[in-house]
């Protein structure tokens, strides 16, 4: 009992005791916190104070700093106000002489016009004294006067007159001529033209016997599918087609060409390909008209225009190429326009239609301009354009600048050396005039002039004429070109008169 009570006893003692220690402890360790806090603020404090203090420096050298930019801009202000306080009274001096000069002008302006006035008065005192005297008055003596100076310088004033004018003509021919060769200069074109004949490769001289045909079937087919003259001679691997219609030879030598290629030659594939290379002549001049439109640069030109002027490629004036001359044209009207100042559009498009009308005048009545512009009318080209290219013969006023230049350029373009061949033209003229001739008959179908217009083939209807109506034509015709034609030797008139009956075997 005494243990346990001694037990307890000495555990309240190590009770006691140890929460005594602990507590000694703990205020140890309070009081160590304590001062670590306590000098954290100190610390923080002096920092504190320390920012404070380099704040209030950094402020006193701001505002010190804006003070001296504020006085700077202050004197800088104040010596401004004196450089315009000195301009001013610079300024107020010479408004102040100005003031005083005009007043100066003023009083002598008014003494000019004074002494003005006085002299006016003084000569008309003048002449009326003179008037009087002479008993002419001003405009009697100056007309008297003008009249014996005529009289006694004529000649003198009829030279000086005359130099005048030649000096004006040759500056403006020196000038004329300066922009013609710079307008040349600028186009060069190819002027090759095929003139009445063609030439057909062919591989050997064996197939010269098969387009002949037996007793000359074949060769007669083509000439008269084509009205065209085939000469077969001795010339080594070559036929040669002679007309004066190149688009009748271009067709026959394209015919020829797709025979010999296919081998097979006799009446039917003849006509086969002459129907082909109409079709084939077709495309190409519509691509003559597209590539000669593209070539000058005129576009919106409607499809069966454009048709029309490729036509011009298988055309020739006085042996020049037409569709060539029209291109020739319009580049040098384009370039024309352009040294003088015109419009360069209207001269290029009026330049290349300027001779439309030739592709058709030799099937429509009326002058190739008449033609072109009753064609330019129908496809809606503009008004200045149609006046610009109908003057070019001057056959219509000049109403533009582009049409005197249309004019010019095509002047340029026809009388340049070797352009044009005057004998050529009439040769085909002559032709032509042969197939007109037989043309003017209702019996005929159409007509060909063949060997140089020496001969001319006439294929009748054969439902409106008979065996002898076909004499009778003939010898109708032969003294019609008698009557009509002037032509050196003799014309054979053949007239031919074919009945054909097709059936079909089903």
């Amino acid at each position: 009992m005494e243990l346990s009570l001694m037990i307890l006893v000495i555990g309240l003692l190590g009770l006691s005791l140890g929460y005594y220690v602990r507590q000694i402890i703990a205020k140890n360790q309070l009081n160590t916190a304590e001062n670590k806090a306590s000098k954290i603020l100190e610390e923080a404090e002096k920092k504190s104070q320390e920012a404070l203090l380099d704040a209030k420096n950094k402020a006193v050298n701001i505002l010190e700093e804006a003070k001296k930019k504020e006085q700077e801009r202050e004197n800088q202000i104040i010596r401004a106000e004196e450089r315009l306080e000195k301009r001013e009274v610079v300024l107020d001096k010479k408004m102040e002489e100005i003031d005083r000069g005009r007043v100066v002008l003023e009083k002598k302006a008014e003494e000019i016009r004074q002494v003005r006035k006085e002299v006016e008065e003084a000569r008309k005192q003048e002449l009326k004294r003179l008037e009087k005297i002479a008993g002419l008055s001003k405009e009697e003596a100056k007309k008297v006067l003008l009249q014996l100076t005529e009289e006694e310088n004529r000649d003198l004033i009829a030279k000086k007159i005359k130099s005048l004018e030649q000096v004006g003509i040759d500056e403006l021919e020196k000038r004329a001529r300066d922009i013609m060769t710079q307008a040349i200069q600028k186009y060069a074109g190819s002027h090759a033209a095929d003139a009445t004949t063609s030439t057909v490769s062919i591989a050997s001289d064996e197939l010269k016997g098969r387009i002949i045909g037996r007793e000359g079937r074949n060769i007669k087919t083509l000439e008269k599918l084509t009205g065209i003259e085939i000469i077969v001679d001795d010339t080594p691997e070559a036929i040669v087609i002679s007309g004066f219609d190149p688009i009748r030879r271009e067709v026959a030598k394209i015919a020829i060409e797709k025979l010999v290629s296919d081998g097979r030659i006799h009446p039917t594939k003849i006509e086969e390909a002459v129907e082909y290379a109409k079709n084939e002549i077709n495309n190409r001049i519509k691509e003559a008209g597209e590539a000669a439109a593209y070539d000058v640069g005129v576009a919106g030109l409607d499809p069966k225009l454009i048709q029309i002027l490729g036509r011009l490629r298988y055309r020739t004036s006085y042996g020049q190429n037409a569709l060539l001359h029209s291109l020739e044209v319009a580049h040098l009207a384009g370039a024309l326009a352009a040294e003088l100042g015109a419009d360069v559009a209207i001269a290029k498009k009026a330049g290349l239609l300027h001779d439309i009308g030739k592709a058709v005048d030799h099937e429509v009545q009326g002058t190739h301009v008449e033609i072109g512009i009753k064609i330019l009318q129908k496809f809606n080209i503009g008004k200045e354009v149609i006046e610009a290219m109908r003057a070019h013969h001057e056959d219509y006023p000049f109403e533009s600048p582009e049409s005197m230049i249309i004019a010019a350029a095509d002047a340029i373009s026809a009388s340049r050396p070797g352009a044009r061949k005057d004998t050529l033209e009439n040769y085909l003229k002559r032709l032509g005039e042969l197939e007109d001739v037989a043309n003017s008959f209702e019996e005929v179908e159409k007509s060909y002039a063949i060997q140089a217009g020496r001969e001319i083939r006439v294929f009748v209807k054969p439902d409106k004429i008979d065996d002898l109506g076909a004499i009778k034509l003939a010898r109708s015709i032969a003294d019609k070109i008698e009557a009509e034609l002037k032509y050196p030797g003799e014309i054979k008139v053949n007239v031919i008169r074919e009945t054909r009956a097709i059936e079909v075997a089903r």
